[in-house]
């Protein structure tokens, strides 16, 4: 291996995924792709490893090789086919996270294969193991796949941007298992029709849906252009290195760290279905280069919409072991290769259907991160931060809008504080570890929907005091200016984001209702941390949103 040779391709590959992200961004309808970012993109090599992604959102990622798996094996692809899935219980994560697939095909393997006599060298040469190449021996092979993610502002089910209260999965909206969208190079038209008839807001859901297609179009043509410049034998031999050498790092990593058993709780508030809250618990051991995370201990699944399906804890221990690595490190599967993950099924990280899902993928990954973290300050407390906010915020708002006469669904997730870092303050007002995505600026937001935001602000003091002291979270006060079905999905509103070392906790969240009662005057209403209610025009909807915890004392 040249390692001068192995960054170039670590830099070609990853400027494919953020590439196809650029296009995806550009071209996207809704605000929460095209504004908030709330995508993600990546390439995967012939035998479905990850080997690149973009710089996008964490939770997607590390879950998104489930989804790969899960197309590869279910459809045989064919040149110009396009997967499409969802289901949570194929690889997917919730519902609105909608993921797409595509093969990566050439005739031939580029031009430094070519032969004394000018032939070049066909793909026969390089098998795939056939679990993952359900094609017929005269079919043509994948020489990479892509793949996008996106979440769109509604999927369907009971309530205006799929993210409300639910007790089983068909509430939450249409659940898609891997099926070909575009068949050789044509768009399935009874298949996107029956997708589209099952969405709120249909033009901007289309809009989104072709977005995501054209990445897909960008990532394969890059992709090709690399093999016929660099011949495949070359772009192959080093999408295996990447893996490798990611594996590697992560073993120096954990080499690093002291051998032993490192045990951890921590709780999401409830359900939304009972006051009871829900335990997260982790067993981590190491051992020399290899990680062992047990999530035995943790609950049963339950019966409201915050169940964690297998790939999302399967993500959030990426993310977590990926931020341990020192310096820049191939984004790939091989950081996940030396660690082993236990997420007992029926449990609250592991759900089995008809469990509902949504609020897994945004609130019990925050908890699975933060359970993590608390563990390893115990094997590394000069690195490791206090609890940031600890959850998403996630506020969706759907109804009629009178000036265009079409229904709407806005779907939006709220940022908070950062936890203290051992040596520096947390950030206040910023999106934190499973979630890379932004705020709707306030001029898109009330261009697109009818809303109107009266106070976007830090809520100043909500970070825990220390020797590094917790960020600061925000408020945002949206005034709805028609009648609509609100829900929010969060956490952090009876259990603080903790502090480290002595460091205080970090406020919690807080939800309130406002209504206008009298000329001038109004009552406020405080609104639990899960809910779906029937909103008049002229009320207002007041999110305050968690601090970081501190660390240290003062």
């Amino acid at each position: 291996m040249d390692s001068i040779k192995l960054e170039i391709y670590r830099s070609l590959y990853t400027s494919v995924a953020e590439e196809m992200g650029v296009s995806l961004r550009r071209t996207a309808f809704s605000p929460n792709i095209k504004e908030r970012r709330d995508y993600s993109c990546a390439v995967f090599d012939r035998r479905g490893r990850i080997i690149a992604q973009g710089d996008h959102m964490p939770v997607h990622l590390g879950s998104m090789p489930m989804s790969v798996k899960a197309a590869i094996e279910t459809c045989q692809m064919l040149p110009g086919d396009v997967v499409v899935l969802n289901d949570p219980y194929a690889g997917g994560t919730h519902l609105p996270d909608v993921t797409m697939v595509a093969p990566v095909f050439a005739d031939t393997v580029g031009k430094r294969e070519r032969g004394k006599e000018g032939k070049r060298e066909h793909l026969d040469a390089f098998p795939v193991p056939q679990s993952l190449n359900p094609t017929t021996p005269q079919s043509p092979r994948p020489i990479f796949f892509v793949a996008n993610r996106a979440h769109h502002a509604d999927i369907g089910g009971s309530t205006p941007g799929s993210m409300g209260a639910a007790t089983e999965i068909y509430q939450e909206g249409i659940r898609i298992p891997p099926i070909r969208i575009v068949r050789g190079g044509e768009l399935d038209r009874e298949v996107f029709n029956l997708l589209l008839a099952n969405v709120r807001g249909r033009e901007e859901r289309e809009g989104d849906f072709a977005a995501q297609l054209g990445a897909l179009r960008v990532g394969s043509e890059r992709l090709q252009e690399i093999v016929e410049r660099y011949g495949f034998a070359e772009a192959d031999e080093y999408a295996g290195h990447l893996v490798e050498y990611a594996a590697r790092r992560v073993r120096r990593t954990l080499e690093a760290l002291p051998d032993g058993v490192y045990e951890a709780e921590d709780f999401l508030d409830d359900d939304g279905e009972t006051d009871k809250p829900v335990r997260i618990a982790v067993r981590l051991e190491i051992r020399g280069d290899r990680a062992r995370v047990d999530f035995s201990g943790s609950s049963p699944q339950v019966r409201g919409p915050i169940n964690a399906v297998e790939a999302i804890a399967v993500s959030a221990v990426y993310y977590v072991f990926r931020c341990l690595i020192v310096g820049d490190v191939p984004a790939s599967a091989g950081i996940i290769e030396p660690i082993e993950v236990i997420a007992p099924s029926g449990t609250i990280v592991n759900a089995l259907p008809p469990a509902p899902v949504a609020g897994g993928n945004v609130e019990t990954s925050q908890r699975i991160v933060d359970v993590l973290l608390k563990a390893l300050s115990q094997a590394a407390p000069q690195v490791i931060p206090a609890a940031s906010q600890g959850t998403m915020n996630n506020l969706t708002i759907g109804g009629w809008d009178a000036r265009t006469g079409k229904e709407f669904a806005y779907y939006e997730t709220v940022c908070g504080g950062m936890g203290a870092r051992p040596m520096a303050d947390g950030i206040s007002a910023v999106h934190t570890h499973m979630t890379n995505s932004l705020n709707t600026p306030v001029e898109a937001l009330e261009y697109a929907y009818p809303l109107r935001v009266r106070r976007y602000a830090i809520r100043r003091n909500s970070g825990g005091r220390g020797h590094a002291r917790g960020g600061d979270g925000t408020i945002r006060e949206i005034e709805l200016l028609t009648d609509a079905k609100v829900s929010l999905l969060a956490d952090r509103r009876k259990t603080a984001p903790y502090g480290l070392h002595g460091g205080e906790d970090g406020k919690r969240g807080l939800a309130q209702l406002v209504t206008t009662v009298a000329k001038g005057k109004s009552k406020k209403k405080k609104l639990p941390g899960k809910f779906s209610i029937s909103a008049n025009k002229g009320d207002r909807i007041v999110i305050e949103t968690p601090g970081g915890g501190g660390c240290g004392t003062e």
